[in-house]
């Protein structure tokens, strides 16, 4: 947001005014204890009645010499008005949630669990972006887009809410997934689109492979943040009430397909992580939001009327007759 109101381009330089001010007042008035003042004959004949008191005279001329130095400086700082502004109109950012429903998801080698953590984060990540448009679309091993494309970003963190596991499935559909958010990212005319994908396995069912995902989206220049999300360590997942409490399933560590997640970021201009607790995965959306902002970055242009060239003249005009009055009228002589 640029300020609309009066501005100084070298504000610093008051200080030096300041100081011309203090060092010209001492100046002044130490001439004028120094030495006798007297007033020219020529003057004194004709004005000798009207200015009796010669005090308020050399008064006079001081504030004369204040107000020429005070309007001096304030040119030097450079006064300026904004003129008229013109804005490079930001583009907005098309962005498309996917996100792994897989029963794996409830896993709880992130706390509370990857799939809470993932909703947690993905709801802070919203709030960054008031300004572009987000869909979210979950998986497993049938897809849903639980959201078109909105600019509501309170919408977005309540759907993120609604986020569940169970009624997808039980596979891994990475390739249709991510086909269906770059058949839907194609119909709108924004040219910055992404899709970040959010997965804690290998794609295992569909009708498109992840690459071939990949492969349309670079054609269609839609970029690919692969998120693999989860430890390398063995984890367990809750399966229902027993008798003694919860009871658990454990699964094995390291089911991620991170090259295939390289891969696809390599092929689209993306970059892929690894998560592996919570805060790494809003390190990982805040990186995603600075790298996607900084390269659509507002910027003002200003013009500006400048304000300096009325007060110069003014301040020298009356810095010069308070001179000459100094001189010539007060008689002050060093």
């Amino acid at each position: 947001m640029v300020d609309q109101g009066l501005q100084f381009k070298h504000p610093y330089l008051m200080a030096l005014g300041l100081l011309w001010l203090i060092a010209w007042s001492t100046d002044f008035w130490m001439l004028g204890i120094q030495t006798p003042f007297s007033i020219p004959k020529s003057f004194a004949s004709q004005y000798k009645n009207k200015f009796r008191n010669f005090r308020f005279l050399k008064w006079i001329i001081f504030f004369a010499g204040v107000i020429g130095i005070g309007h001096m400086t304030y040119a030097l700082m450079g006064p300026r008005m904004p003129e008229s502004f013109s804005r490079n109109e930001r583009e907005v950012l098309d962005i498309f949630l996917v996100v792994d429903v897989s029963r794996s998801m409830l896993a709880e080698d992130v706390r509370p669990n990857r799939l809470e953590a993932a909703k947690n984060k993905l709801r802070e990540f919203a709030l960054l972006k008031p300004k572009d448009r987000i869909g979210l679309i979950i998986f497993s091993e049938k897809i849903f887009t639980l959201l078109p494309l909105t600019m509501d970003p309170s919408l977005v963190t309540k759907i993120i809410d609604d986020i569940n596991i169970g009624f997808l499935g039980s596979g891994t559909n990475i390739g249709d997934a991510l086909g269906l958010a770059v058949g839907r990212l194609q119909l709108t005319a924004t040219k910055n689109k992404v899709i970040i994908l959010l997965t804690d396995g290998v794609s295992n069912v569909g009708n498109l492979t992840p690459l071939q995902a990949a492969d349309m989206a670079a054609k269609n220049k839609i970029k690919i943040y692969g998120i693999g999300l989860g430890t390398d360590k063995d984890a367990r997942i809750p399966v229902g009430q027993g008798i003694f409490g919860m009871q658990y399933q454990n699964i094995p560590g390291g089911s991620i397909d991170h090259e295939g997640l390289r891969t696809m970021a390599k092929m689209t201009g993306g970059k892929s992580y690894e998560a592996t607790s919570s805060e790494a995965l809003e390190n990982i959306l805040r990186e995603i939001d600075r790298l996607e902002r900084t390269k659509q970055q507002d910027d003002d242009q200003v013009s500006f009327e400048e304000l300096f060239a009325k007060y110069l003249i003014v301040g020298l005009l009356f810095y010069l007759a308070a001179e000459m009055a100094k001189w010539y009228v007060l008689r002050e002589v060093a």
